[in-house]
């Protein structure tokens, strides 16, 4: 499972609204007409004068964010005080559009600043991020919580049928109105008083579980004191992780950096058991250790305040909220087809983990040795022994043909020129936020510019653990921008002038994340709200869709070719990639269903249910035991306490994955039986499902585009879950 977009996603979808750094306490009327014009004339004052609006990274600084964020809120807030004032009557256009053009300059900063900090964290941004997240949230509280405003929306929505609107104009008015309601308003004011309070709070520990999150990563990296405890190992590896260790002043010892997840990629080569422990005890410790990053009573926080607002809403549990906007509608949805999956899925981890225990009884017999049971720390490594045994081929054997800068422009590149007719150019001219970027045009199949696109694939301490695409700039017919899009991976950086080879889970990633790029790219919709607005259960569907090519055989040919001597992937190895793609599937597709469905009993948990702060960790062990998943080799692929997606944008969301994977690989199943890799299917998948953005009802994109509803057998199939 590849990470979500996150909070960049909300930015570029609702620039009008402030993104997602939303919302100062409202102003009166009275105030509202005597405030002066705010003058500011900083660097997000205008559109940046670059190629499609590319940021000016090289004259943003730190000390212009705030300005423009006291600018920017001022002045929406004058726009939309404006728009609920007009003595006219509330006509489509003084209203509806006019509140699509406010917020201009605090969309181009936050867009910025919030795209920033997931990728090259700072301590000044972070401060300012601290400051400015209630400030923002009070914010968008001001703008939906406007009586005056919603009563324009809402005489407009009741008026809908004899307005002649247009289909795209209708569900925009539509949506306002949904969007205002579920704001809170049309509570009364006690009630939105405390919305207001909420959400303050909210976004206040939403931005501490972030900042503790990457302070625990960092903190939590393991420190090993000599090279022989190492082996497994490449040369590069243990000089990276020398070059790590020394950089924190720990000469001569080495230094392993975890990522955001459970697993850690280590644990697949180091042969010393008892350090792989140690990295699996550091990694699913983190969050839970008593220390000043301790994030248990934040969570405890964060659900409980979660289920108020839900309550006040209307809504049973937090979950239903959440999912009353998604496609799914409701909890029991979601909960009917995650329990539809689970039990196949952990009955495959089982079976696998059987296979691990027969080969850590030959090996330790081999040399001798006891044997032991198949603990987390041991999944990783033995299997790929058991990959190893059963296709013929390990890990090591493909990195050398998966050179980055070959994968992205020979595979990913040229599998949308095959199927989507455009093409790249990379260009040097640009500013760069940070030096390990690349920057291309991207050009339309009639040549004309369609977007830009920043490739940033490598870790560091100051960017956020995962991988994930956000936008800079949004494509929308009424401002005429065209997209500026951004990749991000968290790649291991090679030790100086050494080659960037990647892991296979490295390549899929790769199309994974791109998929969304062409998302973001082929956007053709009229309004700023529209773009990319997509529920988070379909939002996965096109990355999805576009993994099918990482080991489509045209496509895996043209970039596998090794790094040295440019020579191409032996058959009989590209044959073992592509039998060996359900490898591994039930321990896949188990932890992630763990986090998923943790999710859920965190999030439909009623308000006198919520664990408290030192319950937390038992809450979650007992939710994954009700589930089923009482297997221990196989622990979620996030634990509560860094489970950084659902304290974000995916709160009773993380589900989606799955959910948009139906769609995925229905889709797969259908290019394939259509064809395959050809222009007609790439020319009908961007008409049909990426282009519409939130113009239409996400529910119908999918049978635009193939004829017919979705099935579960083709994802089963896919996950090689079909088994008995």
């Amino acid at each position: 499972m590849k990470q979500p977009i996150a909070c960049a996603l909300a930015l570029a979808i609702a620039t009008a609204l402030g993104g997602c750094a939303t919302a100062p306490a409202a102003i009166t009327d009275k105030e509202a007409s005597t405030m002066p014009v705010v003058a500011y004339n900083g660097v997000f004052a205008q559109p940046s004068p670059l190629a499609l609006h590319y940021p000016e990274f090289d004259k943003i600084a730190d000390s212009d964010y705030v300005p423009a964020f006291d600018a920017g809120m001022a002045q929406q807030l004058q726009e939309i005080q404006a728009i609920a004032n007009n003595p006219a009557a509330p006509t489509f256009q003084n209203t509806v559009v006019a509140m699509e053009k406010s917020g201009q300059v605090l969309g181009r900063a936050t867009g910025v600043f919030f795209n920033l900090q997931g990728t090259n964290k700072t301590d000044a941004r972070d401060a300012i991020e601290t400051e400015y997240s209630p400030k923002f949230a009070a914010h968008r509280d001001a703008i939906y919580l406007n009586p005056k405003l919603f009563a324009r929306i809402k005489a407009l929505y009741d008026a809908r049928a004899t307005l002649g609107l247009d289909a795209i104009d209708l569900r925009l008015l539509e949506r306002y109105q949904q969007d205002f309601v579920r704001a809170g308003a049309a509570l009364s004011e006690p009630q939105k008083a405390r919305i207001r309070e909420i959400n303050g709070e909210l976004s206040k520990l939403g931005t501490q579980f972030d900042q503790n999150v990457l302070a625990e990563v960092n903190d939590s990296a393991v420190v090993v004191d000599s090279a022989d405890k190492l082996k497994g190992f490449s040369d590069e590896q243990v000089a990276a992780a020398a070059e790590a260790a020394k950089a924190r002043k720990l000469d001569g010892k080495y230094v392993i950096a975890l990522l955001n997840t459970t697993g850690q990629p280590a644990e697949t080569q180091l042969e010393d058991r008892a350090l792989r422990q140690r990295l699996h005890e550091a990694s699913v410790a983190r969050g839970s250790r008593g220390n000043q990053w301790d994030n248990t009573a934040l969570v405890s926080q964060v659900l409980k305040l979660r289920a108020e607002r839900a309550k006040l809403l209307g809504y049973d549990t937090y979950a239903n909220y959440v999912l009353a906007d998604e496609t799914a509608v409701n909890q029991d949805n979601v909960n009917k087809m995650l329990r539809q999956l689970a039990p196949k899925a952990v009955a495959n981890a089982r079976r696998e983990g059987g296979d691990l225990q027969a080969m850590i009884d030959a090996d330790q017999k081999a040399k001798g040795q006891a044997s032991f049971q198949l603990s987390p720390w041991d999944w990783s490594f033995y299997s790929e022994k058991v990959r190893q045994a059963k296709y013929s081929f390990d890990e090591s054997q493909l990195k050398p043909y998966f050179e980055m800068k070959h994968v992205l422009e020979d595979g990913v590149f040229f599998a949308a020129t095959k199927l989507y007719g455009i093409t790249f150019k990379q260009r040097t001219d640009l500013p760069k936020y940070i030096a390990d970027t690349w920057t291309y045009d991207v050009f339309d199949k009639d040549g004309k510019p369609l977007a830009i696109f920043i490739w940033d694939p490598y870790a560091r301490a100051s960017k956020r653990g995962g991988a994930w695409m956000n936008t800079y700039v949004s494509q929308d017919d009424l401002t005429g921008n065209k997209p500026v899009v951004a990749n991000h991976l968290n790649i291991p950086k090679p030790s100086e002038g050494k080659p960037t080879l990647l892991t296979w889970d490295e390549v899929t990633t790769a199309f994974h994340e791109f998929g969304h790029a062409l998302h973001g790219f082929f956007q053709d919709v009229r309004y700023p709200y529209y773009s990319m607005n997509v529920p988070r259960d379909f939002v996965e569907y096109p990355s999805q869709v576009n993994e099918m090519w990482a080991d489509w055989p045209e496509v895996l040919a043209n970039y596998a070719k090794h790094y040295q001597t440019g020579a191409p992937m032996p058959k009989a190895l590209l044959d073992k990639v592509i039998a060996a793609s359900k490898f591994n599937q039930g321990f896949a597709t188990t932890e992630y269903l763990e986090a998923a469905m943790l999710d859920q009993r965190l999030h439909q948990a009623p308000a006198d249910k919520i664990p408290a702060a030192n319950q937390v960790m038992a809450f979650e062990a007992n939710a994954l035991k009700a589930d089923g998943f009482d297997y221990a080799p196989v622990p979620p692929r996030y634990k509560t306490p860094y489970f950084s997606h659902i304290m974000g944008g995916y709160a009773a969301g993380y589900y989606a994955y799955i959910w948009s994977e139906v769609l995925a690989a229905n889709t797969s199943k259908y290019i394939r039986e259509h064809g395959g890799l050809t222009l007609q299917n790439g020319d009908r998948l961007r008409d049909k499902v990426l282009a519409p953005g939130g113009e239409i009802a996400p529910g119908k994109l999918f049978p635009n585009f193939a004829g017919f509803d979705a099935k579960i057998e083709p994802l089963l199939e896919q996950r090689g879950l079909t088994a008995k």
